[in-house]
């Protein structure tokens, strides 16, 4: 299909998903394309059948074999004992790449001894990167941070905000990993104390107060999975609204410090919301303390960061849950959407594949395309959405602007969607963003009944 763009920075499970759901377009309309002009070539061939019993996916045949060796070539990449086994080291380059970068003497003698150590200290062999970034923030931000208060210079201050913006959604990722697997690092000694502790350094540099992303994405927002209860749910809204946008990030940006202790109170887990007032409200009370302290360093490496920080979460739900089914909008296949890009996969530990990690919020990042290969069938099935060459702040800004046309052309349609024209896409992409009524939440979701 040639809208599909394979792109050269994309990590190499999204090239190869992506040439997979590419190489079952084309076989379909092939298969189309045969049976419209009577091509006996074609016509001779298996016709693949889609789990639903369109004519669709390509399931059986050659394409099946290619999409066992495409699943088993992922599995290969992430296990350790596989001679294909693959570490990620850095966000920018495969470790495959590496060895032809480098002067031999660095890849030999420093880089992969360094491989070597920081695959014990992770507590997956595969997150090197995790250990990598550790290192990284507490030489760069934490000193920068330090010297700003020690001596201010506004140059200083603007470069480190910079950094900090660089930085922010690659550590919030890791931070989402952090949260869901209980750490990120090995279970042992000095390790499995940093790992509990360093969040308490870096959160409030990068714009997070202590705890709270803890308390509100996997105490809250993973048991209501964007329904009605959900604080941070877009049902209740038009998502190609401005307006709409901006009553969504205002309630979140003054009010969650409210908002997330009620919820716990009204669901009877009265203990998790003093918890999350309390560290809510503490980090508050230390931010205004360093302001009153040191006003300028404070302001650039405390308040700015939460206010950058808070926008940035607000764009990244609202992209991930703008496109809601309104025939089963409590199914996480149909509320939440996967992405194929670069900025959310290669730079944040596999964002993209949202609807994968809302069915299983344990779900290892690196086993997010696995899953996806593994459960084709069922997302066609499940009509959910794929996208490609676009991430979630843009998602937000096309819908800002109602350009579902562009939406549309980084569609990759899986199962049905593949014989939709584009204004059909358009169509479809347009329904899923309407707003609910509150007599069709009381009616579709079943949370909402109990």
């Amino acid at each position: 299909m040639a809208s599909i763009i394979v792109s050269s920075e994309l990590t190499p499970s999204d090239r190869l998903v992506l040439r997979n759901l590419a190489r079952d377009i084309r076989t379909c309309q092939l298969i189309d394309a045969g049976e419209s002009t009577g091509s006996s070539a074609l016509l001779s061939a298996p016709k693949p059948k889609h789990a639903n019993g369109g004519p669709n996916h390509v399931t059986n045949g050659s394409a099946g074999q290619s999409n066992k060796g495409d699943i088993a070539t992922l599995k290969a990449l992430n296990q350790p004992k596989c001679k294909d086994f693959e570490p990620t080291i850095f966000s920018s380059w495969d470790l495959r790449d590496l060895k032809s970068r480098l002067p031999p003497g660095v890849y030999q003698y420093i880089l992969m001894p360094y491989v070597s150590w920081a695959m014990t200290v992770a507590r997956f062999e595969t997150d090197v990167v995790m250990v990598t970034h550790l290192i990284l923030y507490f030489t760069t931000s934490l000193p920068s941070a330090l010297w700003l208060f020690y001596r201010f210079t506004y140059l200083h201050a603007v470069l480190h905000i910079v950094l900090q913006g660089w930085s922010i959604g690659a550590y919030t990722l890791l931070r989402h990993q952090h949260i869901h697997q209980r750490g990120v690092l090995d279970k042992r000694s000095w390790v499995k104390v940093f790992d509990h502790t360093f969040p308490y350094v870096m959160d409030p540099l990068m714009g997070h107060t202590w705890n709270s992303y803890f308390y509100h994405h996997v105490k809250h927002h993973h048991v209501e999975g964007n329904g009605p209860n959900d604080l941070s749910s877009t049902v209740r809204y038009q998502r190609d609204n401005i307006w709409h946008f901006l009553m969504y990030v205002g309630r979140f940006y003054f009010f969650v410090w409210l908002d997330l202790p009620l919820y716990f109170a009204r669901t009877g887990r009265w203990t998790l919301g003093l918890r999350a007032a309390f560290w809510e409200l503490s980090n508050y009370a230390a931010i205004v303390f360093l302001l009153r302290y040191n006003f300028k360093p404070a302001l650039f490496t405390l308040l700015i960061p939460l206010l950058i920080m808070r926008l940035g979460l607000m764009i990244g739900n609202w992209g991930q849950h703008a496109f809601v089914d309104a025939d089963e909008p409590d199914s996480d296949y149909r509320s939440s959407i996967t992405l194929i890009d670069v900025p959310s996969n290669r730079y944040c530990y596999n964002d993209g594949y949202h609807t994968s990690h809302h069915l299983n919020p344990l779900r290892h990042w690196r086993d997010h395309p696995v899953h996806f290969l593994e459960s084709k069938e069922t997302y066609g099935r499940e009509q959910a959405l794929v996208f490609h060459n676009i991430d979630y702040l843009m998602i937000t800004v096309r819908l800002m602007m109602q350009d579902y046309e562009h939406l549309a052309r980084c569609l990759v349609p899986i199962g049905d969607q593949i014989d939709m024209t584009m204004e059909q896409r358009v169509a479809m992409l347009k329904r899923h963003t309407r707003r609910f009524s509150e007599e069709e939440i009381r009616q579709k979701f079943a949370v909402a009944k109990k």
